[in-house]
């Protein structure tokens, strides 16, 4: 049963790889891969001497560590204060209200940041107003780019990481939190004393593996909200082979990029499992 995944895996994400070959080559697309011809280094040369290069690979790095702040901190404050809930009725109808937006592609969920942004007709803007304040545009403000990418990540996947750490509290032993009731313990201590240390594990071990995406700053989040206005923040590596690849039709300098971040990528996961080996003893296999 197993033999028509593998072939499926093999024909969409591996027979593609094959193309990486374009990297080392002044393709045309008249020519094809085997009748391109080879240019060694050279791709990869440009590449790194694009004038916008740095500000694009510093703009995923700074896009990237923000997210994975915000979706460890967040998240675990959340699920701390669920846990402390003992109406169960309100606990799950919350659980499925921040998990709702998990379904959502970023398709939509960029059609609603769009309406609810507008510097003229969103409801954010028309909040400030009542305060007296001026219209901002959100989407189109360079300095305000990185941080509106950031928290709608944060708004669509929170409950998603949330459900994690919630499942993680129910690993704690309960006779902790009854010895530390005994001791004296408040809630709050028992919260500092018992509940965080409890979810030390799970957070270093999620906190480890997503140094393995630190390139991924969100393309389908960026192409979908992103406009010239703000390429000098908002631009990552990814939107820089779409258009590079896709709109200006240099097909060996795109992929020239994508391979860069792809072997990039690749060293930060074996770092990252090791680390997550060493420090929460986390094994695949």
């Amino acid at each position: 049963m197993i033999v028509p995944g593998l072939i499926v895996l093999f024909i969409y994400q591996y027979l593609p790889m094959f193309g990486f070959v374009m990297a080392f080559q002044d393709f045309k697309p008249a020519f094809g891969i085997s009748g391109s011809e080879w240019v060694g280094w050279d791709n990869f040369t440009y590449a790194l001497n694009l004038p916008n290069i740095s500000q694009v690979v510093w703009n995923t790095f700074y896009i990237s560590v923000l997210k994975v702040i915000a979706s460890q901190a967040f998240p675990i404050a959340v699920a701390i204060l669920l846990n402390e809930v003992r109406m169960m009725l309100f606990k799950r109808t919350v659980q499925t209200l921040i998990y709702l937006p998990h379904f959502l592609s970023w398709i939509i969920m960029g059609g609603i940041l769009v309406d609810i942004l507008s510097p003229s007709k969103g409801i954010v803007n028309q909040f400030l107003g009542l305060f007296g304040a001026e219209p901002i545009f959100f989407l189109g403000d360079a300095d305000i780019f990185p941080y509106v990418l950031v928290l709608s990540d944060l708004w669509k996947d929170f409950g998603f990481n949330t459900i994690v750490y919630l499942a993680a509290l129910t690993s704690i032993n309960p006779h902790l939190y009854e010895a530390a009731v005994i001791d004296g313990a408040n809630r709050w201590k028992q919260i500092r004393h018992v509940t965080l240390p409890g979810m030390v594990p799970i957070v270093v071990l999620v906190a480890t593996l997503s140094l393995g995406n630190i390139l991924n700053a969100g393309f389908d989040q960026v192409f979908n909200l992103y406009s010239p206005s703000v390429y000098e923040t908002g631009d990552i590596i990814d939107t820089l082979v779409y258009r590079t690849g896709i709109l200006q039709a240099k097909y060996a300098l795109a992929t020239a990029i994508g391979l860069f971040k792809s072997v990039v990528s690749f060293v930060l996961i074996v770092v990252s499992y090791v680390l997550a080996y060493r420090i929460a003893n986390y094994r695949i296999f």
